[in-house]
């Protein structure tokens, strides 16, 4: 499907809208488990770093607010957020214009450790790409473009 990047060839007809969201699904699923793996150094679980990336890189966050990006219920990302402040990765602080609400944000150490996963994530990414010649290189950089233009 790469061959469909080079200039001047047009998509055919075989080639499906549904075919692609399939084959586009199914391969961020398995690049999403393969760059996974890099987390288990972290020593933190799937759901706290999930919460904790939110955390590092929207910025200050309250309890319900990221319960609902998360998708999850605020007593669950309540037990979340407790075991992310025990790791010294995250704060809770009374919100300074509604005091009944919880703001959480990032320590040094929450933003540290999320970079650092990242990186790690990131890294092998890299080392996936480096056997590909410059054309397909060329058309995965253009579908960068074009999904987070439609996100």
């Amino acid at each position: 499907m790469l061959g469909l990047c080079t200039p001047g060839r047009r998509m055919t007809a075989n080639l499906a809208i549904e075919d692609i969201g399939r084959g586009l699904h199914s391969s961020a699923i398995h690049l999403l488990r393969r760059v996974r793996t890099q987390d288990e150094a972290l020593g933190v679980g799937p759901a706290q770093l999930s919460a904790l990336s939110v955390v590092v890189f929207a910025g200050p966050i309250s309890l319900n607010d990221l319960a609902k990006v998360e998708l999850v219920k605020p007593p669950t990302m309540s037990r979340i957020i407790d075991a992310l402040v025990k790791e010294g990765l995250v704060k809770r602080e009374v919100n300074k214009t509604d005091r009944r609400a919880v703001v959480i944000s990032a320590t040094a150490r929450g933003t540290s450790l999320m970079h650092e996963g990242r990186s790690r994530r990131e890294q092998v990414l890299v080392e996936l790409l480096k056997p590909l010649k410059k054309s397909d290189l060329e058309c995965l950089a253009k579908a960068v473009e074009i999904i987070t233009k439609i996100l």
